[in-house]
């Protein structure tokens, strides 16, 4: 099966919404190295329409225009992108189809099809949704030193809790960190009563 993994930039209060409004002071080597680990390096690109919209608006001018970026431009074109809409899309970026089916359905089969990883960049809305449903490995949060104080977060209210469990942290010179969490089992019911006999005693 093939590893899905989400990259979303978000504030230190846990924005995630327009980030091209905060973010673009933080980036540098070092988040373009972790980006270009996971969204350059997949097979395949899974992304909202919103999301799709964006980048199908930009990179190929950015391709076009033979900047500096136009190789990461080219590499995004001639990517796989899948993009998940409830509304029929047509498609003039190239490498581009819609997710057909039941969501979890037709993600899993994607997940059980050859090739290389499968990543994800912003698309807020699939990034819950995979939560949901067990269907991320990775989740990559690069959080920004900085209160936006406004705007949509990553996880929405509920009645039920998520645990995730830490599997790296780097801090980046920036003050950025990005941590790299997956799922995990729940924590467990334990209370005051066990939490007490770890704090520091008398002399220790």
């Amino acid at each position: 099966m093939r590893k899905t993994s989400a990259g979303l930039f978000v504030s230190l209060d846990g924005v995630v919404e327009a980030p091209d409004q905060w973010h673009f002071p933080y980036f540098d080597d070092e988040m373009g190295a972790a980006v270009g680990a996971t969204l350059g390096a997949a097979g395949t690109i899974l992304l909202g329409r919103r999301t799709y919209d964006s980048f199908a608006g930009a990179w190929p001018e950015r391709e076009a225009a033979g900047g500096e970026d136009a190789d990461f431009a080219r590499h995004l074109g001639d990517t796989r992108k899948v993009v998940v809409s409830r509304r029929r899309l047509e498609f003039t970026w190239r490498n581009s189809e819609q997710l057909e089916g039941d969501f979890v359905e037709a993600v899993t089969a994607l997940r059980n099809e050859p090739g290389g990883d499968i990543a994800l960049s912003g698309s807020v809305s699939v990034v819950r949704q995979l939560l949901a449903h067990g269907l991320l490995d990775e989740l990559h949060l690069f959080v920004h030193p900085i209160a936006v104080r406004h705007g949509m977060r990553l996880f929405e209210e509920a009645d039920t809790t998520l645990p995730l469990r830490l599997l790296s942290s780097k801090a980046f010179a920036t003050g950025v960190l990005h941590l790299v969490y997956g799922p995990a089992e729940s924590a467990g019911d334990g209370g005051y009563e066990e939490a007490r006999s770890h704090l520091p005693r008398s002399g220790e």
